[in-house]
């Protein structure tokens, strides 16, 4: 199942089958444990056939890169919902990052400095990847240290290349997943033992509670899980599963949050995360208007579907984004 809606990280042997796929959909990249080889040339930015997107309004009418670059210059964050492991997806990441970083450059954004944002890296190895864009430490370090996603090669590394090369900041921006665990394990009153040297890596505590259209979205996808798996009779996931699945969200609106208040005025961070992290407006949108009020918002959405080049019917996907971005569901070919 795609990480279209959330990538839940669970208590496997508290809910069996239905964690351990939970696991895999909430989270979607597993850390790097041992120190990385030598990292392998950036991909052909062309990519395979079956990388091709399409780009259309919320509404279903086709849209271009310039649309979504327009809209770019009115908003102070763009939340691009990715599908982990999609062609089509991260091709489209790479085209948007250098279209914005190549009209940054040349001064037609509205005087916008980007800066890239991604849940792929945890924030408590900022310093090693601060350290990485600077030139201070060899690629082969900044990855052993980085626990980067194992497809980062393949998926990330042109996007940290592009934004290297340009000399725009990159945030760390997902919370350690060894504090996630202890929430799934414990719930959010875990996280009150923790040492200040840990808080700092989290958001403010307490963290916002789960909306009641989050949580009604979160139970259909647990849901769809357990039909798709066959766990008929399964207990329902516990509450504190669903509370790790809102840090993860609190942590990545906050550190978006900050990255404005300490860049100023003029920034536009572009932030690369799951997208049930943002599809319809939910998680991500949600806390970081409570934590920036006020704050302009731009929801981008990939979605995989049989042809990507077939215009969506009318109101398919409104309220999913502001943008869909349509790629080729391999599945069904």
């Amino acid at each position: 199942m795609r990480c279209r809606r959330r990538e839940v990280r669970g208590r496997a042997a508290a809910w069996g089958l239905l964690a351990s796929v939970s696991a895999t959909l909430v989270g979607c990249g597993t850390a790097v444990s041992e120190p990385a080889p030598a990292p392998s040339p950036t991909p052909d930015p062309v990519g395979p056939p079956e990388a091709a997107w399409h780009l259309y309004q919320s509404h279903g009418s086709p849209a271009t890169l310039d649309d979504l670059v327009a809209a770019a210059a009115d908003v102070d964050v763009i939340l691009v919902g990715e599908r982990h492991g999609d062609p089509g997806g991260h091709r489209f990441q790479r085209e948007l990052l250098q279209r914005i970083l190549n009209e940054a450059g040349a001064g037609r954004l509205e005087g916008r400095s980007p800066v890239l944002s991604l849940e792929m890296f945890e924030s408590d190895v900022q310093p090693v990847l601060d350290e990485y864009l600077e030139g201070l430490i060899t690629e082969e370090h900044f990855l052993a240290a980085a626990r980067p996603w194992p497809q980062y090669r393949r998926d990330y590394r042109p996007l940290v290349e592009a934004a290297r090369e340009a000399g725009i900041p990159v945030v760390a921006a997902n919370a350690p997943r060894r504090y996630v665990n202890r929430v799934s394990r414990l719930g959010r009153e875990g996280l009150d033992d923790l040492p200040d040297h840990a808080l700092e890596h989290l958001p403010p505590l307490p963290y916002p509670e789960p909306t009641e259209a989050y949580r009604a979205e979160w139970e259909a996808v647990m849901a769809e899980m357990a039909q798709n798996h066959g766990a008929h009779g399964h207990r329902e996931p516990p509450e504190s599963a669903l509370e790790a699945q809102v840090l993860w969200d609190a942590a990545m609106a906050h550190a978006v949050a900050s990255t404005l208040d300490q860049e100023g005025s003029g920034t536009v961070v572009v932030h690369m995360v799951g997208s049930f992290h943002v599809e319809n407006h939910t998680g991500i949108p949600e806390v970081l208007r409570q934590y920036r009020p006020g704050t302009r918002i731009l929801v981008v959405v990939v979605k995989a579907v049989p042809d990507p080049a077939a215009s969506p019917r009318e109101g398919e996907m409104e309220g999913a984004g502001d943008f869909i971005v349509l790629t080729r569901d391999p599945s069904a070919s």
